[in-house]
């Protein structure tokens, strides 16, 4: 059994689950209806609905990872510093590799830089994927922001993908 997507419909959890083709949509245990082709769209949800979906998933993880990578650390003594140990440590545990660049103002603005990201290796450079990545990038700008929460950054990420697979991740820290 392969967990696809979980949504959040009127107050009820849904749980949308892939048994090889066939397909199965549950909410608090009980089947709702079975198809044939496995689709990770349920209808009435607009695509942005998804993305906040898949961003506040990727919160919740990057906080409890970025918890547990910091249990044993020293704490860090400015922004660049965490910004520094995201794209090292905690993007070689999630990725496997490190950020290829990092460039920043001075003043609260960060540019992750990935030339070969892997959730965008797989996909064609056609136009048609260029305008669908930032779809695939949702949970990931999820989990750097979840992660500088979690260490006392407020702040928004944003991602944009100039040329198929390199993406850019701007981190904007909200000073207060």
């Amino acid at each position: 059994m392969l967990l696809c997507f979980f949504i959040q419909s009127g107050g009820t959890l849904i749980q949308e689950m892939c048994y090889g083709t066939d397909h199965q949509v549950k909410t608090e245990g009980k089947s709702l209806k079975k198809e044939k082709e496995c689709s990770h769209h349920i209808e009435g949800l607009d695509q942005g609905k998804h993305i906040r979906i898949l961003e506040s998933m990727g919160f919740r993880v990057g906080q409890g990872l970025i918890e547990r990578l910091t249990k044993e650390s020293p704490s860090f003594k400015d922004d660049l510093d965490v910004v520094k140990f995201i794209c090292k440590d905690f993007w070689t545990i999630i990725f496997k590799k490190q950020i290829d660049n990092l460039r920043t103002n001075h003043q609260g603005t960060y540019v992750l830089q990935d030339n070969q990201f892997l959730l965008l290796t797989q996909l064609s450079c056609t136009k048609q994927y260029l305008e669908e990545a930032p779809k695939f990038l949702a949970y990931t700008c999820g989990l750097i922001k979840g992660g500088l929460s979690n260490v006392g950054i407020n702040c928004t990420v944003s991602a944009e993908v100039p040329i198929m697979p390199t993406c850019k991740f701007q981190i904007m820290i909200n000073r207060t």
